[in-house]
């Protein structure tokens, strides 16, 4: 036997036993025999470096050094999902996709909704070649060589799926594994970690992927995503994971009606407590993948999949302090000081109080004993009083009416909820808060720039606005506290690369009220340039697909405004992108401007997300079902039968991808 074979087939050996142990939980030889061959593959290695393989289990055990995690671009968005918490809203889920499906039958997938940090692993030819953190959804960070180090994510594949695919999960860490960590640090005299999810998610971001490897990390993964996929069903895709060496939990379910989803839930909102991890929910997903093409997404979630949440963890405490927080839109929100109190995993201090409406309703006053629990799981808020604790003294709260930062008097218009500071550009909290949001990872995403720096620098009086920004020298940072002269030469250059952030992400950044990343890529896209937006009227902005009267009137408020004019002209002086380049709009047209399609089948000449992206690219808009101002409908093999018959009655042409192709010519 060659040495070339002896490693691969030791390779080939290791990798089962690590499925045995990690996957299937059913080890085949001993710690020992394992560290035996392990040592004996890493000795070949080393002498035949010819040999050398990125994904041998040798390299598992981590070693690498990663200074800055770099940003990359999902091939395929990972959009986050719609929460529901009642039955009544899974019921009205369902005949939403009803609705666009027609009297198909659907049913549905039911896993477990898993508490961890969120990954995004692309395979090619069989190998595991990149792992991405979700992010924001659209970019996120390359943290492959940490991942290497989770034995229970496979590095080489067992069987072939197709060419190029992507699978998604959630690295956790298991409870059993979580305390023993925790008994470790407190050995050590260091303070315990609070909850597995966030120590999770901080373990991906560790510099030395050794550090990685000696964390019990594991990863539960639950949806695939393929061009070409040879399966039908979500299930069966997942099925399919499991025999390629995928860890793909077993509490799954196919439910064939709503009551069977229904049945899942309520078995698992008592089993949950049983799990070896953390869960707060689940996930409900149409099986079929046809049907989950011809749902869609909305801006944010896909139609095809909903999350219940389970019911919130809920704690008592003692109310010691309301105070109000100044936002970067002047809205002013009421924050309840709380007696710490441990809820969910984390010691929560603070919550929202929402607004005046939310303490009047609840009277809620200092010195109340309140009920607080998570919203969703994540936001704290308090959902009630204890009036049987309530102090003799108590008197009730009364709103303030001065803004806590500038002292301007407060505004509440007529519909709104909340009140606001209307001295937009003299409240220092304002001022900050729109250049922190400028400089935010999903606007101009400025390295070596955080919140505590901006503050630093506006008290400092080196800016007073964002486009001070792009006038800032090394020179004027290195003096200031906690600066030196490398932090000085970061934050520049972050500065200076900004300048090649694409125009809709600078339109977000901007920060017009009411235009959040969604609504800043359509304006972006439909008017091409700032000046065109800022020229535009009410009437042309409202033909703008989903903007509506609120955001078209803030787009001409911000537009009217001198001070603004002044800084976008000088943000376009100093180089900032202020309209889309003329790369991005390489290959797209306006032939199918003002032209509504919807597409449904499966096609021979495009996927259907290229199909999707094709027509976009050309002008045209996508729609997830069938009505009286859709101009055409692009069928494909095995097309819906309701959209097929709504189609006809409703006399909206029937075309085939080929004639679309001709369109476009």
């Amino acid at each position: 036997m060659t040495i070339e074979q002896k490693i691969k087939d030791l390779r080939t050996a290791l990798n089962q036993h690590n499925y045995n142990y990690y996957v299937l939980d059913a080890a085949t030889i001993s710690d020992y025999e394992f560290d035996l061959m392990l040592k004996e593959l890493e000795k070949l290695e080393t002498e035949n470096p010819q040999f050398f393989d990125p994904n041998s289990p040798t390299q598992r055990v981590g070693g690498e050094i990663t200074k800055n995690f770099n940003t990359v671009a999902h091939k395929n968005r990972m959009f986050s999902l719609d929460n529901s918490y009642s039955k009544d809203d899974l019921v009205d889920w369902e005949k939403r996709i009803q609705k666009i499906l027609g009297d198909e039958n659907i049913t549905y997938t039911c896993e477990l909704k898993y508490d961890g940090a969120s990954i995004n692993l692309t395979y090619e030819n069989g190998l595991l070649v990149s792992a991405v953190t979700r992010g924001d959804g659209f970019e996120g960070d390359d943290v492959t060589a940490n991942i290497k180090t989770i034995r229970s994510i496979p590095l080489v594949l067992k069987d072939d799926f197709v060419p190029n695919f992507e699978i998604r999960g959630e690295i956790i860490l298991p409870l059993d594994g979580f305390n023993k960590m925790n008994e470790e640090r407190i050995e050590a005299g260091e303070d315990p970690y609070r909850n597995p999810r966030n120590t999770a998610s901080g373990s991906l971001k560790l510099q030395d992927s050794t550090e990685v490897a000696k964390r019990p990390l594991d990863c539960l993964l639950y949806h695939i995503v393929a061009n070409n996929n040879p399966l039908a069903t979500h299930f069966e895709t997942l099925e399919n994971a499991r025999n390629l060496g995928f860890k793909i939990p077993t509490a799954i379910e196919l439910c064939r009606s709503i009551d069977e989803v229904f049945a899942f839930i309520e078995k698992w909102d008592i089993k949950r407590h049983e799990l070896p991890y953390e869960t707060d929910g689940i996930v409900v997903k149409v099986n079929s993948l046809q049907q989950q093409d011809e749902l869609g997404y909305t801006a944010k979630s896909p139609r095809w999949a909903i999350a219940y949440k389970f019911k919130a963890e809920q704690e008592s405490t003692v109310l010691n302090e309301i105070t109000y927080q100044v936002g970067r839109t002047g809205a002013i929100t009421p924050v309840a000081n709380l007696e710490p109190v441990q809820l969910a995993g984390t010691i929560v201090k603070r919550a929202s109080l929402h607004n005046a409406d939310q303490i009047e309703k609840l009277d809620i006053r200092v010195g109340d004993t309140v009920f607080v629990e998570k919203g969703g799981e994540i936001i704290p808020k308090i959902v009630g009083v204890d009036l049987a604790k309530r102090p003799q003294n108590s008197v009730p709260t009364k709103y303030i009416e001065h803004c806590p930062d500038c002292n301007t008097p407060l505004v509440r218009n007529e519909g709104d909820a909340k009140h606001y500071c209307p001295n937009e550009y003299g409240c220092p909290t304002q001022i900050t808060g729109r250049i922190q949001h400028f400089i935010s990872r999903k606007a101009m995403n400025i390295d070596g720039l955080g919140a505590e720096t901006i503050e630093l620098l506006f008290k400092e009086g080196l800016i007073h606005n964002y486009a001070d920004l792009y006038n800032l020298k090394e020179e004027q940072i290195i003096p200031l506290e906690r600066m030196a002269e490398k932090s000085a030469q970061n934050i520049v250059a972050g500065i200076e690369n900004s300048k090649n952030i694409a125009f809709e992400k600078v339109l977000f950044a901007l920060g017009i009220r009411y235009v959040g990343e969604t609504v800043a890529k359509k304006l972006a896209k439909h008017f091409k340039s700032i000046d065109n937006l800022m020229n535009a009227s009410f009437e042309e902005l409202i033909t703008v697909d989903e903007i509506g009267d609120r955001i078209a009137e803030s787009v001409i408020d911000f537009s009217s405004n001198l001070i603004n004019i002044q800084l976008v002209d000088r943000l376009k002086n100093y180089g900032v992108q202020m309209e889309i380049s003329a790369e991005s709009q390489e290959g797209k047209t306006e032939i199918l401007q003002g032209k509504i399609f919807v597409v449904s089948g499966v096609f021979t000449q495009f996927n259907r997300n290229d199909l999707k992206k094709s027509i976009e690219d050309n002008g045209g808009k996508v729609a997830s079902s069938i009505s009286s101002k859709t101009n055409f409908v692009i069928a494909g093999d095995n097309m819906g039968p309701s959209k097929l018959a709504k189609a006809e009655s409703l006399g909206v042409p029937i075309i085939s991808e080929l004639d679309y192709i001709e369109m476009l010519k």
